[in-house]
């Protein structure tokens, strides 16, 4: 498992990366203090406190480097 933070400030952001992870077969939670939400759930990812940064846990290949180039834009 590979552990990345993110900042998902804006509703489009929220859109486009769900959009962008769901593309991968690879399983993705969110953690937000001890909230644990699946990152391709677009409802779950509203239930969080986005105008914090977030935990991405990224299960499975980590050493994928396509699915780091796409997460690499909400980095913080």
């Amino acid at each position: 498992m590979k552990t990345v933070t993110i900042n998902l400030g804006s509703i489009d952001k929220v859109k486009s990366f769900v959009n962008d992870i769901t593309k991968f077969d690879s399983d993705f939670d969110l953690v937000s203090g001890r909230y644990v939400i699946d990152a391709k759930s677009i409802m779950g990812i509203f239930s969080l406190d986005l105008s914090k940064p977030i935990n991405l846990n990224i299960h499975g290949d980590e050493d994928n480097a396509e699915i780091m180039e796409v997460i690499k834009k909400y980095e913080v």
